[in-house]
């Protein structure tokens, strides 16, 4: 194994206030700048079956609002059509959406931030419409 090889993990915690699209592209950057990695490779891993992470254009509120929309139509909050509903209406919808995108994400970095394209933000996705606490794992591996 590469003796200049690093291996940092940090776990970050993100307080959502209901359905929306959280862009979390800066927090993870200005973590990235202090770790001093040149070129590696992150992984992010959201810990929550009700959420999730996807890499998503981060120029226009109109994609955001667009992409909600979708997820409204597509998996309706309606506790007739699911058995799961413990924890209210959104439960099951919650977990169908999360399914539906992703719990992690690989990035490569380069010169101490992610390499991502011109409008590619990261975004914490919430399914749930309550106050959350949601905690992601990032995990670098490089140089």
């Amino acid at each position: 194994m590469d003796k200049n090889l690093k291996y940092i993990q940090k776990e970050l915690m993100i307080k959502t206030s209901g359905q929306s699209m959280y862009e979390i592209t800066d927090k993870i950057n200005s973590w990235l700048i202090k770790e001093q990695i040149n070129n590696g490779q992150l992984t992010i891993f959201i810990k929550h079956t009700s959420a999730s992470l996807i890499i998503q254009e981060n120029a226009s509120q109109d994609v955001i609002e667009d992409i909600q929309d979708f997820f409204k139509r597509l998996v309706p909050e309606n506790p007739s059509l699911y058995r799961h509903n413990i924890e209210g209406k959104d439960d099951m919808p919650a977990h169908i959406k999360s399914l539906l995108t992703q719990t992690s994400l690989t990035i490569p970095v380069n010169d101490n931030q992610m390499d991502l394209g011109t409008w590619q933000g990261i975004f914490l996705i919430e399914h749930r419409s309550g106050l959350m606490e949601r905690k992601i794992k990032l995990t670098l591996v490089g140089k």
